[in-house]
């Protein structure tokens, strides 16, 4: 039996869908695009949209179901909604970095903003653990530690942890 996927975020974009899963599939490894839809001439007066233009464009990130749609320009992304990508080590951090900042004005805290104006937040997972630290003091150097941060430091971080910095 075949597991549905009970949850999958779908992304409205204003006609760049195809464009942006073909570019979150290059930046995350194990991805995909799974289906296309295109847009017919029922509804039309609904949606506006030329007959046989993309609709949806299902995809996977690294197993993750997402689906994009060309709403039209109606909607856009703002930072209410980010997606985290959370990282094992720096090499991680950077590579996702690197690939999906677009915006450097509106980088903080480890969130970036991509070229098609989506938030994401690039966390390394020793980060929540530090967090979550049953010690304050740690916890909270970490904290203030990573509220100076831009893109996340780990080094820094742990330096910042355990009381060095």
């Amino acid at each position: 039996m075949t597991r549905i996927q009970k949850l999958t975020p779908c992304l409205w974009f204003d006609n760049q869908a195809e464009a942006a899963a073909t570019f979150y599939c290059s930046v995350f490894e194990n991805s995909k695009i799974t289906a296309i839809t295109h847009y017919g001439k029922a509804g039309f007066e609904f949606h506006g949209r030329p007959d046989g233009s993309v609709m949806t464009v299902s995809f996977e990130l690294d197993g993750q179901s997402v689906t994009g749609l060309n709403g039209g320009p109606v909607f856009t992304f703002s930072e209410a909604i980010s997606l985290q990508v959370n990282c094992l080590d720096q090499a991680e951090v950077d590579h996702f970095w690197n690939a999906l900042s677009a915006h450097p004005q509106n980088e903080q805290c480890g969130w970036v903003k991509d070229k098609f104006g989506l938030s994401w937040q690039i966390i390394p997972v020793l980060l929540m653990d530090m967090l979550k630290d049953p010690d304050p003091a740690k916890s909270q150097r970490a904290m203030q530690a990573m509220l100076q941060m831009k893109k996340i430091d780990i080094a820094t971080l742990q330096r910042a942890f355990a009381g060095q910095s």
